[in-house]
């Protein structure tokens, strides 16, 4: 364990009852009145928190703003990334740095109402561990962001057998210990509710209120569509493959086999017993083609068994580098 490690864990240990994880990538113009709504609905729930606002690589002003928070709000905590890493690497850097037994997470384009938290806890003290919240009257375009979102949440659930309503609400709220247990890479920030599923937690789903976009300019577009589909692609896989992966990769293996047997036997037959010519015909190819890539997915699913008990959990490799983490009594700078 590296001296960074050693110091995260010293400060983990100095648990609050809540963290507000927010990632920020170029959202000045609604820092100021994101950050005042979130100060108003902690005070109401009378807990200690603290919020961790993790700036993504942000080209304008956002970093500066952050900074005047944080020197008026000891409770305020800045994770300043490199670059822009992305949604998904900005949020396990919160979650890593989060010190509360509640982590909740949303936007800091103001459209998520912080007013909700208490509904959120509040189902969490019911017994659940993931709350997720449902913008059911979302206040977004309707054929760029709403249709292109229903149709991805309805594959989502029917692919993952988790069925919520609305995968890319970014306001949840999860208990520490299930987010300590997710490996978050990619783009599957979106898809933590099912992620999680395999570690056997209880999930529920609330209406939540959501706001139209009143500062800036939205992050999201249908291009991202796709990118989408490739990790739910990636999702199904973690959940069902992910400690056996040899059994996906050899039943493409045993079926490229059969047929390819299949044929070769159908070609000898042809050629030793109808006395046909085989030595230029497609199917003798195509057999010997597809007894390749038989071969091909049984060494793939091999290695795969390797690689996946390999990278993600044994070498620990994160997918953030952090600038600096601005904090009251510190004025670090970590590598």
């Amino acid at each position: 364990m590296n001296n960074y490690d050693i110091v995260l864990r010293m400060k983990k240990e100095e648990t609050l009852d809540l963290s507000v994880v927010v990632p920020v990538f170029n959202e000045a113009e609604n820092l100021m009145d994101l950050y005042g709504e979130i100060t108003d609905s902690c005070h109401k729930l009378d807990r200690t928190y603290e919020i961790v606002f993790v700036d993504d690589g942000s080209m304008d002003e956002s970093f500066n703003i952050l900074k005047k928070i944080q020197k008026q709000d000891s409770n305020v905590r800045i994770i300043r990334l490199r670059k822009n890493f992305g949604q998904t690497p900005a949020m396990a850097a919160g979650f890593h740095h989060a010190r509360g037994n509640i982590i909740i997470t949303l936007d800091g384009d103001l459209q998520n109402d912080p007013g909700d938290f208490g509904l959120l806890i509040e189902k969490l003290e019911k017994g659940y561990d993931i709350v997720s919240g449902w913008r059911k009257n979302r206040k977004d375009k309707f054929f760029t962001r709403r249709i292109p979102s229903a149709i991805a949440n309805w594959l989502i659930s029917r692919i993952t057998n988790v069925r919520l309503h609305d995968y890319g609400c970014t306001l949840k709220a999860f208990r520490n210990e299930v987010i300590e247990n997710i490996q978050l890479y990619g783009e599957l920030h979106r898809f933590i509710p099912a992620i999680a599923s395999n570690m056997g937690v209880s999930i529920v789903e609330v209406e939540v209120n959501h706001r139209p976009r009143m500062h800036g300019k939205s992050k999201y577009n249908i291009r991202r569509f796709p990118k989408v589909i490739l990790d739910l692609m990636t999702v199904k896989f973690l959940l069902t493959y992910s400690t056996r992966p040899l059994q996906i990769f050899g039943l493409f293996g045993f079926i490229s086999g059969i047929v390819g047997l299949g044929l070769g036997v159908f070609v000898s037959y042809e050629r030793l017993i109808l006395l046909k010519g085989s030595a230029n015909r497609p199917l003798l190819w195509l057999a010997i083609l597809l007894i390749v890539v038989a071969i091909q997915f049984f060494s793939l699913g091999l290695l795969a068994e390797i690689m996946v008990r390999a990278y993600h959990e044994s070498s620990n490799k994160r997918i953030y580098y952090v600038r600096e983490i601005i904090e009251s009594g510190s004025d670090s700078d970590e590598k």
